[in-house]
């Protein structure tokens, strides 16, 4: 046997016993299946392969890795009938085919408290949750006095492409902007297609093509670009000009959802946003 046959056997062996596992978890009745006559828990074979809609024959065969390599469409099927979780769906197809599988987008339906109390908890450090498409979807108060008030905004305009390229008042706090621009858009068109949102964002870059000649300019020029760390240089209407340096996270398990956090860079800075927060209710505003 060559080393490519046997790790494919391997391969199609882990399957089979993670295939098994799954389908010993499901309860039948659950499921509408009689209970009756039943040796060992869970669903058996056939019914996994009804619902999946597959050949039975076809299926036992992936269960004891006489199957080969099953394609990406049975194992979304499969994923489906044995109903997993995201996580497992993308364990089932790094078994069997060895890569994840396709990314799938969800629009995202907002934050959990956990996650909204780890922003609370930079109290000078501006901190947000964005989508794939750039949405802002939380923040922190010291994120809505020195960056933008979010909360003032309608929900559909808090959108980071949105008031980079229609405030001229954004437009102006922001030093050095046509490079700042460049990075953004290379930035969100990586990210969309990352997270499977390309068809998602094709009204949102519609209006802003109308919006804006230079977003227009830059999207037709199709760069990609990371976001993943910098520096921040801002004009502020109270605090005047002042420098931060940010930090991209990976929300864990969203893939919809990242994590920003601008940290001042000196502590004359931070102790200039310490006061504004000390000196500004809840409410106040920033950069509309």
């Amino acid at each position: 046997m060559t080393l490519e046959r046997e790790r494919s056997h391997q391969r199609e062996s882990r399957l089979g016993v993670y295939l098994k596992d799954r389908r010993a978890r499901l309860d039948p009745a659950a499921l509408g299946f009689p209970t009756t006559r039943r040796r060992t828990s869970g669903l058996r074979r056939e019914e996994v392969a009804q619902r999946a809609n597959i050949s039975p024959t076809w299926y036992t065969w992936l269960e004891q890795g006489r199957g080969g390599a099953p394609s990406a469409n049975v194992l979304d099927r499969i994923a489906g009938a044995l109903m997993l979780t995201d996580l497992e769906r993308e364990h089932l197809f790094l078994l069997g085919l060895g890569r994840p599988p396709e990314v799938r987008y969800k629009a995202s339906t907002g934050v959990t408290p956990r996650l909204q109390r780890i922003l609370d908890a930079f109290d000078v450090s501006p901190a947000l949750i964005k989508t794939a498409t750039w949405d802002v979807v939380a923040w922190n108060r010291a994120a809505a006095l020195v960056l933008a008030d979010y909360g003032a905004l309608p929900a559909g305009q808090r959108n980071i492409l949105r008031l980079m390229f229609g405030s001229q008042r954004k437009r102006a706090a922001s030093q050095d902007w046509q490079s700042v621009a460049r990075l953004v858009v290379g930035a969100f068109r990586a990210d969309a297609a990352r997270a499977g949102a390309v068809s998602e964002i094709g009204e949102l870059v519609d209006e802003l093509c109308d919006l804006s000649p230079e977003f227009a300019a830059l999207w037709s020029e199709h760069d990609l670009g990371a976001h993943g760390e910098g520096v921040k240089r801002l004009q502020h209407p109270t605090l005047g000009e002042i420098t931060l340096e940010y930090s991209s996270f990976a929300v864990d398990g969203r893939p919809d959802l990242g994590l920003m956090i601008y940290n001042p860079t000196t502590t004359a800075d931070a102790e200039r946003i310490r006061a504004l927060l000390a000196a500004s209710p809840v409410e106040a505003q920033a950069l509309p």
